[in-house]
């Protein structure tokens, strides 16, 4: 064969291979291709496996094409090297998009005929269910000429500005929410409302590649099947709006009580805010504030879209919401809210609202109940003293088992924001937070027999006013020893124990037991040691439960199990169930939170400043407690635990107007703590503290605190960590030495040298 009769061949071979594959083309296009039907059912342009067809055509072609060039692989080696090595790379690209993204690829149709998700319980320590996530789908399907023009036009604002000018997925909104989250704006998403309805009711909500091409596919797809409209009125029917509540007409019904073509733009654009994320933005939730700001985004987005006028939008704002006061069909609502924050940060919020879990927590119910009901019914005994809240915790702090939390008085007051939980929100915690300061200072060299002169003092720091502490009852009580001054709550020693071991030990001894609101220490000094910083009730609860757990951080957890509706196990909280896992780490020694124990339960050393048998003191029960309250009167604590039983009371008012007056261990928070700790004690087993061989109990003299001797003037028992124990000085006040030339000295008074 000539040279010039192979070129002609080649030519032939080529030829027939580029008529095959078209023609394998046009038929598979043809055989697929259906006309257009505009219906909510309609069978979309093309099918999915049209794209399968065409692989197989897009590979017949490759199986040709090298084959020819095989015929002129002699002649022309580096090109059909090339070619080759190019065909292959179309093979293996062709071959994965069909494995991964056009095998299996759902139908448009689904959209109308896709199974029902299963709904969430969460469930209290016994099985009696709190609250469903959702029974099923509650949604009432409303043609798109019921919705109002303005519930549109404000879900289309928020969600795609763009949705009348793309064909499934916009570019510039993916462009803009790239820029807006780069420059640290609002955290906006790309997605289109088209492929927010495909991935909500055709795909899963895993995040990743293979799943948003899917996504990108399928959306073309709907646009080619359904028109704008048809597609705006699926979204608006079936997208969440929180729990149980799907579609805008339930949506409307839950929190305003009216049908959805009776929306004004005010509760029109609180709605539209929604569905981004339902238990961030709903009015019903612990941040109420956040529902507000999201409303305010919606309008402003609207006013930039040109369909709301700012005058429309300035009167949206101004508008007094009427929320749906039927109540939700909850138990313990503010521990749900608790719980389902943490499940949506472990598992994401569609996992949660439509994978089916079952979630057993620690809570119980009749201890919360009961909580519920003392909180409700001593608070409005504490009107007159203009107290109008009150929150309570009650776990275990040897496990950290959340059994009852009691977030306000009335969780439906939402006209007095009754949902916010206040065991959730940083407030001032006054003295309760000295315990704190004092345990830093006994692994420090200071025992509970240290003398501190309770003086006057004025403390000059760089940049600061003079700060001049003072106790609560404007008196000087000379020299005390540390466990009187924690006892009491003296002010002017736990400064000046502070001051000794250093503010920032402090904040980072409480960091490690858990508490998140002391990151900026540069807002801190040594009126830390007095409240002076934020706390949440449950970080100071881990505090708390850091010495009846001998030392240890066990954080808390009020989630025991989470199986899913297929019974596979998700999570299980071995701390709780098998009592493994508990302590995170020792933070002080075993001897030191018995030390702190010892003092918090001593009714005789709190005598001065609490009296004898107070509402701090439970008869033939020891029990540790301390109370606080702010300067301004806005927070009044109680913290008291057992060996595995922590309570915690707080009272004041949410909008931080100071009570008119209350007094620690008399009124306030003691009472209830009183009343709920009782309810968590036995009579017939009363609870005592066991004391660990880690400490000794040593006589000493009362008024040098040095060794018990016969030169004493009586005699008082102090406990001691092993190894801190006073020296033996009776030779030295025998042979007529003045005591008042000693000074302290590691922890304990001494003779100077």
């Amino acid at each position: 064969m000539t040279t010039k009769q192979s070129h002609h061949r080649t030519k032939q071979v080529r030829r027939v291979c580029y008529g095959c594959a078209k023609q394998l083309l046009l038929r598979s296009a043809l055989k697929l291709r259906t006309k257009p039907v505009r219906k909510v059912v309609a069978q979309p342009a093309l099918h999915p496996t049209f794209f399968s067809k065409v692989g197989e055509a897009v590979l017949f072609f490759h199986h040709h094409f090298i084959v020819s060039f095989f015929h002129t692989g002699k002649r022309y080696s580096f090109h059909a090297l090339s070619a080759l090595m190019l065909s292959i790379g179309i093979f293996a690209s062709t071959f994965w998009l069909h494995e991964n993204i056009f095998k299996d690829l759902p139908s448009p149709q689904d959209l109308t005929s896709s199974p029902p998700h299963v709904s969430t319980k969460i469930l209290d320590r016994n099985g009696k269910v709190l609250f469903r996530i959702y029974e099923d789908e509650n949604r009432t399907i409303i043609p798109l000429s019921q919705i109002p023009l303005h519930m549109i036009l404000a879900t289309i604002a928020i969600e795609d500005q763009d949705f009348y000018e793309h064909h499934g997925f916009s570019v510039r909104g993916i462009s803009r929410a790239i820029i807006s989250n780069l420059e640290g704006k609002q955290i906006q998403g790309g997605s289109t409302i088209t492929q927010q309805l495909v991935k909500n009711r055709l795909l899963t909500s895993e995040k990743t590649f293979t799943r948003k091409i899917r996504e990108l596919i399928l959306s073309i797809l709907v646009e080619g099947a359904y028109t704008k409209n048809e597609i705006l009125e699926m979204y608006l029917n079936t997208v969440a709006y929180g729990g149980a509540t799907y579609g805008i007409e339930e949506a409307s019904q839950k929190y305003f009580s009216k049908h959805a073509r009776y929306l004004t733009i005010a509760e029109a654009a609180m709605l539209a805010g929604l569905p981004a994320a339902p238990s961030d933005f709903t009015p019903f939730g612990s941040s109420p504030e956040l529902a507000y700001a999201r409303q305010e985004e919606v309008l402003r987005r609207m006013v930039e879209d040109g369909s709301l006028s700012e005058r429309q939008a300035q009167q949206a704002r101004s508008e007094h919401l009427q929320f749906n006061k039927n109540q939700i069909d909850i138990s313990a609502p503010h521990f749900v809210m608790y719980v389902k924050k943490m499940l949506i940060e472990s598992f994401g919020e569609d996992v949660l609202n439509q994978g089916g879990l079952e979630v057993r927590t620690t809570l119980d119910s009749t201890l919360q109940n009961f909580a519920q009901e003392t909180i409700s019914a001593e608070v409005a005994a504490l009107q007159g003293l203009n107290i109008s809240n009150g929150a309570a915790l009650i776990t275990n702090p040897q496990t950290g088992e959340v059994l009852a939390m009691v977030g306000s008085v009335n969780y439906f007051d939402f006209e007095n924001d009754g949902q916010v939980n206040v065991t959730q929100r940083p407030r001032q915690p006054g003295s309760s937070i000295k315990p704190l300061t004092y345990a830093l200072a006994l692994s420090n060299g200071f025992t509970a027999a240290s003398i501190i002169e309770d003086t006057p003092i004025t403390y000059h720091i760089e940049g600061s006013k003079p700060y001049s502490p003072s106790n609560y009852d404007g008196k000087f009580h000379g020299k005390v020893s540390v466990r009187e001054a924690l006892a009491s709550s003296y002010n002017i020693p736990a400064v000046k124990v502070v001051s000794e071991v250093g503010v920032d030990n402090l904040i980072n001894v409480g960091k490690q037991l858990g508490i998140t609101t002391w990151n900026d220490t540069n807002r801190f000094g040594l009126s830390l040691t007095l409240g002076g910083g934020e706390i949440l009730m449950t970080e100071m609860a881990q505090v708390y439960g850091s010495f009846a757990a001998e030392g240890s951080y066990v954080p808390l957890n009020p989630i025991m199990e989470v199986t899913n509706y297929r019974g596979e196990t998700l999570y299980k909280n071995r701390c709780a169930l098998e009592e493994k896992g508990c302590r995170k780490g020792q933070v002080f020694s075993e001897a030191v939170a018995y030390l702190i124990t010892s003092i918090l339960s001593d009714d005789d050393a709190r005598a001065p400043a609490f009296g004898l048998n107070s509402t701090l003191s439970i008869p033939n029960q020891q029990v540790a407690v301390k109370t606080g309250t702010t300067n301004n009167l806005r927070d009044n604590w109680t913290f008291g635990y057992t060996t595995d039983r922590l309570v915690a009371v707080w009272v004041g008012n949410n909008d931080n107007t100071p009570m008119s007056y209350v007094a620690s261990g008399i009124t306030g928070a003691s009472p209830i703590w009183n009343t709920l700790t009782r309810a968590v004690l036995s009579d017939e087993n009363p609870h005592a503290f066991v004391q660990p061989d880690t400490v000794n109990q040593v006589a000493v003299c009362p008024r040098y605190r040095t060794t018990f001797c016969p030169e004493c003037q009586g005699v008082e028992t102090e406990l001691f960590e092993v190894g801190t124990e006073p020296d033996a000085l009776c030779g030295r006040v025998a042979a007529g030495q003045n005591p008042a030339t000693w000074t302290e000295y590691g922890g304990y008074t001494t003779p100077a040298p």
